[in-house]
């Protein structure tokens, strides 16, 4: 057993919000299952999770994002107001992209699902209380296709900027947005006859034959 272990002091302090009673005794048991932690407060919803948060010196918190009354992710915004060195990690069912995405837009360090391996938990808390990161091996592996397709992006965006013109670009954006001739024509100064005429060579450039595929052009490239 080592130093920290005996030590209670020393224990990863940690807060579990989820609104089920059984998740949260099943969590609570798995983290304290490891003799270098202990489940310091519970909340049943959000408004508890800020409340506990404040009330007690914490290593990390776990929320749940599906919560009555006050969301994991708004109680996740609450608390990094108030303490933003404190780490925080969802830990839900749910891994739709989208939740993903406002956590870590929200400031969240860590995403876990609740179907990781119980040892996966532990690994993750220790992780986040020495001030890394920690991700469910399912969402890191959505967040490395996101950088991909990133990065893919960002090629496609390059390769656009350095074929078109800026009135090109600007022209394909107005075309991504779903914009006629004619609003293209006022929106850039142009008669319609014009832009007619600039949409063909558009086309030409980019190898398409259609509106549509300018716009998935324009969205594959990031410009919309």
């Amino acid at each position: 057993m080592t130093a920290r272990e005996n030590d209670p002091a020393a224990r990863t302090r940690i807060l579990i919000a989820d609104d089920d009673r059984l998740v949260r005794t099943g969590i609570a048991a798995i983290l304290t299952s490891a003799s270098d932690m202990e489940v310091t407060a519970q909340a049943a919803d959000g408004h508890e999770a800020v409340r506990e948060a404040a009330r007690h010196r914490l290593d990390v918190a776990l929320l749940d994002i599906q919560m009555p009354r006050f969301d994991g992710i708004q109680a996740l915004r609450e608390i990094r107001r108030q303490q933003p060195k404190l780490p925080i990690a969802m830990l839900t069912t749910f891994s739709d992209d989208h939740l993903i995405s406002d956590a870590l837009g929200a400031g969240a360090l860590g995403f876990l699902l609740k179907s990781d391996d119980p040892q996966q938990l532990i690994t993750s808390v220790r992780a986040l209380a020495q001030g890394g990161g920690a991700f469910s091996p399912r969402v890191a592996r959505w967040l490395a296709s996101r950088e991909h397709d990133s990065q893919r992006a960002e090629g496609a965006r390059k390769h656009l900027t350095d074929a078109l013109t800026p009135r090109q670009i600007e022209l394909l954006t107005h075309i991504g947005h779903g914009l006629s001739n004619s609003q293209i024509a006022q929106a850039m100064y142009l008669s319609e006859g014009t832009v007619k005429q600039y949409v063909s060579q558009l086309f030409d450039v980019l190898g398409v034959d259609n509106r549509v595929h300018a716009a998935v052009a324009a969205y594959r490239s990031g410009l919309l």
